[in-house]
């Protein structure tokens, strides 16, 4: 039998036809037949209904069951709307289920609460095919997606904290220089490379591998820098090339360096070719938003927009990819339409192999195609900076940031942990709280001893009993494990969770079989980069901590240097030395 069955008749008639044609037979006093033609219904049906909604009535109980109903079902209706409800929860949390992890979690789910499922599910371990196929026709609020690869610290950084310092920036220069929309603009840097990702083509079926010709296995990076401002309008690409001079032959505006990624140097360059085109100056100043990129922090590129009218916001770190206009609506459709342009170019000379200086004439056909004035409008309009609108951003967005979101561990140094200095969202937030608190109706001691989540080294279960809570808010909003849990060992793979002891099917939770992840408490260290913020860099405090910032860099560099100098100065006179003896 097919798994989707068409059916030639209809499945009996809706309660909602019976009712009215029922209606018309007991008020306006008509025959069965006459409202049955009238209706289109089978009259023996319409009286059976009509006589016995009579009786339940009279006796003061409900209508009577119309259709057909579901039989041999593994989960009730309500048990299937909280399975699907942890389902979003984990998708939104960056930790989604796949469809035979789905299957699994199911058959754990009826093992636990003792429901009825077939013998087949017991020998595979995991739900059978046709029930995953049938819970998304019963839920068509869930589907199938391939998730886009989302780095840990973009995850975590994407906050409400964050965000929100942005937007009260972004509120602060909007109020104090009064910008209009096509005074804001945004600049943003995209790779281009020789190798192309080859489009779908029409071929031979059956084949299992088609190919398509590519100028190498691996192409040669060059970086280009795009600028749109609010209403739509761009200005000229500048182009980064990986070569040590910039050669008049590359027919483009750009500079030249050895890596081909955007430097200090470049981007001052960059800034003089932008104010040329946006005509800014301190009477007529424009707004420039881009991320915190170490090249966009020169004290010479402060100086220059300070003394030439560019107001510079940066963006929070990592998050771009939810911030930036550009990289919301145009790099990519810009990416497909240079992988077409590159197809183009191939066929176009067979034989030759494509080079850095063949881009700008990719780029020249791909930009405008991609750079509309409706996708840059659409850009700016996605991430709340124009128009302006601060709650732009759902709380269900946040949601990835709330695994990391955590206090931070006192070190030797600290007498205590300080959770303000988190750049997560604190854990009171709303969405914090329909995320981080367990289900009310779930008692203590159906909580799970584990999460049956795969253990790494930086992720840690939120109902783990092996840990203690590292701060009073966690302790409060999870409650503790029953003496009787903490003293059996967890169980470490999903597997092992199906030997607990039968719940009852009224408390029925998903998160007491598999918690939702939780990150372990932070450490507090000096190592590594400054962790930076969003800022209006162009304001005077600002360009002071950035001056102290690049004095104190150049300070260890000195130092390192002259100690450097003196270790060779002293090696040098210890091997003057032993030559002396050995002479």
């Amino acid at each position: 039998m097919p798994r989707v069955r068409k059916r030639v008749s209809d499945r009996g008639v809706p309660l909602h036809i019976l009712e009215r044609a029922s209606n018309l037979i007991k008020d306006e006093g008509r025959s069965v037949r006459a409202v049955a033609r009238e209706f289109a219904i089978c009259h023996t049906t319409l009286y059976r209904f009509h006589k016995k909604r009579g009786r339940l009535q009279a006796e003061g109980h409900k209508l009577p069951s119309v259709g057909y109903w579901s039989s041999r079902r593994m989960f009730t209706d309500e048990q299937e709307k909280t399975v699907r409800q942890y389902l979003q929860k984990a998708a939104d949390l960056y930790f989604g289920l796949c469809p035979k992890e789905v299957r699994r979690f199911a058959y754990q789910l009826a093992t636990h609460y003792g429901c009825k499922f077939p013998e087949q599910w017991r020998e595979t371990s995991k739900a059978g095919a046709d029930w995953f196929s049938g819970f998304m026709k019963r839920n068509p609020s869930l589907s199938i997606r391939r998730p886009q690869a989302t780095s840990l610290p973009r995850a975590s950084s994407f906050n409400q904290v964050n965000v929100g310092k942005f937007f009260d920036n972004l509120s602060k220069v909007l109020e104090k220089h009064k910008f209009s929309p096509q005074n804001i603009w945004n600049v943003d840097e995209t790779g281009v490379t020789t190798v192309q990702t080859p489009d779908r083509i029409v071929a031979r079926r059956g084949e299992k591998q088609v190919g398509a010709l590519t100028s190498a296995e691996r192409g040669t990076l060059v970086t280009m820098v795009c600028a749109g401002n609010a209403i739509g309008n761009t200005i000229p690409p500048m182009f980064i090339f990986p070569r040590v001079h910039f050669k008049s032959h590359f027919i483009c505006i750009g500079t030249a360096n050895r890596t081909g990624w955007m430097q200090e140097a470049d981007f001052i360059v960059y800034l003089k070719h932008f104010q040329l085109h946006t005509r800014s100056s301190p009477e007529c100043k424009v707004l420039l938003i881009l991320d915190n990129h170490p090249s966009h922090l020169s004290i010479e590129g402060v100086n220059f927009c300070r003394k030439n009218g560019i107001v510079l916001l940066s963006l929070p770190p990592h998050c771009s990819h939810k911030m930036q206009p550009l990289d919301r609506t145009v790099y990519g459709p810009l990416k497909k339409a240079v992988n077409s342009a590159c197809d183009s170019w191939m066929k176009s000379h067979p034989g030759m192999t494509m080079t850095i200086y063949d881009i700008p004439g990719i780029v020249k056909e791909s930009l405008p195609v991609s750079a509309t004035p409706s996708n840059v409008q659409e850009g700016f309009r996605c991430t709340g900076i124009w128009p302006f609108k601060r709650d732009i951003f759902k709380d269900h967005e946040f949601s990835p940031s709330l695994v990391t979101d955590r206090p931070l561990l006192p070190t030797s140094g600290s007498p205590s942990a300080v959770p303000a200095a988190s750049t997560s969202p604190p854990i009171a937030s709303p969405v914090a709280t329909a995320y981080a608190s367990p289900p009310a109706h779930v008692p203590p001691s159906a909580a799970p001893a584990a999460s049956s989540w795969p253990a790494t080294a930086s992720l840690a279960p939120v109902a783990s009993t092996s840990h203690p809570p590292a701060s009073p808010e966690a302790s409060s909003s999870h409650p503790p494990a029953s003496p009787e849990a903490s003293k059996s060992h967890p169980p470490a793979s999903p597997e092992a969770s199906t030997s607990l002891p039968p719940a009852s099917p009224a408390c029925f939770s998903p998160e007491a079989i598999r918690p939702h992840p939780k990150a372990g408490p932070r450490k507090m260290t000096t190592k590594g980069r400054k962790r930076r913020s969003t800022a209006i860099l162009t304001d005077t405090p600002e360009k002071i901590a950035l001056e102290i910032e690049k004095n104190n860099i150049l300070l260890k560099k000195a130092k390192k240097k002259t100690w450097r100098e003196k270790s060779y100065k002293k090696r040098g006179k210890e091997e003057q030395k032993t030559e002396e003896r050995n002479a």
